[in-house]
């Protein structure tokens, strides 16, 4: 009698496995995967990527970014400007992947058309959260692929391998990059460059982000070779959350910031940069 007993709980809870609807199951895996960033805050600091250079954190998000900038007879406005979709896999990986960017030149010379599109992969070397260390220090390679219509990206793919570090100190935080951007051909013309970030930002309450960035490029071949391009970069990013929010809710960010021209060599000035970013 108790086999009996036992075997018709198991044949019930079997079939209740069998009964669940699809919608639950897709549901909880959707929540897992929702659960990937809040899953990160017990291995990382919590502070907001800038605006131009990488963050040494890992995330999962979606950016949708605009710039608006002026160079010598044009006024490119970009959409994409650059950004796409980051997923993470696991506690180490971050893999992205940016769509080609429209340009509005608004130039009489150049043409409008689409950049380059690129993929890039994140490496979590070292970090701890606030009451670890409050650091990171992260390795990254990205990869952008064919030139954009009307030579609107550049002129084959490159490679860019970076290292990304930073450290936080209760509400401040101090966060750098430095890399390079090597062609895969016409390197004569092209160049080589030195990339080197640096930025310090503020969290002076729980939805706002204040920061300021350093944005210097070393250039070596082509006709800009020997020299160094440089910007400051103020910004701002507001933390949108709904009354019931979890940290597996998802999270949106907008922010903006706009690239102002230090050096007396450089490609475009007053660089006006719109962003939305969702963490979900």
């Amino acid at each position: 009698m108790n086999n009996i007993r036992t075997n018709s709980i198991l044949a019930l809870a079997a079939l209740a496995a069998f009964c669940a609807s699809p919608a639950q199951a897709q549901q909880t895996a959707y929540e897992q995967f929702r659960a990937h960033n809040a899953s990160m805050s017990a291995v990382q600091p919590t502070w907001m990527g800038p605006l131009i250079q990488s963050d040494s954190r890992l995330s999962q998000s979606l950016r949708l970014s605009v710039s608006n900038s002026y160079s010598p007879g044009a006024q490119p406005i970009v959409y994409g400007n650059n950004h796409g979709f980051c997923l993470l896999a696991a506690r180490r990986f971050q893999f992205e992947l940016d769509p080609p960017s429209l340009f509005r030149n608004h130039s009489a010379t150049l043409k409008d058309g689409f950049g380059n599109a690129a993929t890039q992969v994140k490496m979590r070397i070292a970090s701890g959260n606030a009451e670890h260390g409050n650091y990171a220090v992260t390795a990254i390679v990205s990869r952008s692929y064919t030139p954009g219509s009307y030579e609107n990206g550049s002129y084959t793919g490159a490679y860019g391998p970076r290292i990304a570090v930073g450290k936080a100190f209760g509400r401040f935080n101090l966060q750098s990059t430095i890399g390079g951007v090597l062609p895969t051909g016409q390197v004569s013309l092209q160049g080589r460059a030195i990339e080197w970030n640096a930025t310090a930002q503020v969290h002076p309450n729980a939805h706002l982000f204040v920061d300021i960035e350093n944005n210097a490029t070393y250039f070596k071949g082509s006709s800009a070779d020997g020299q160094t391009q440089n910007f400051i970069t103020p910004a701002a990013f507001v933390v949108l959350r709904r009354k019931s929010w979890s940290p597996a809710h998802a999270v949106v960010v907008p922010g903006g910031g706009m690239q102002i021209a230090t050096s007396s060599f450089h490609f475009y000035n007053h660089n006006l940069i719109a962003e939305l970013r969702v963490l979900f």
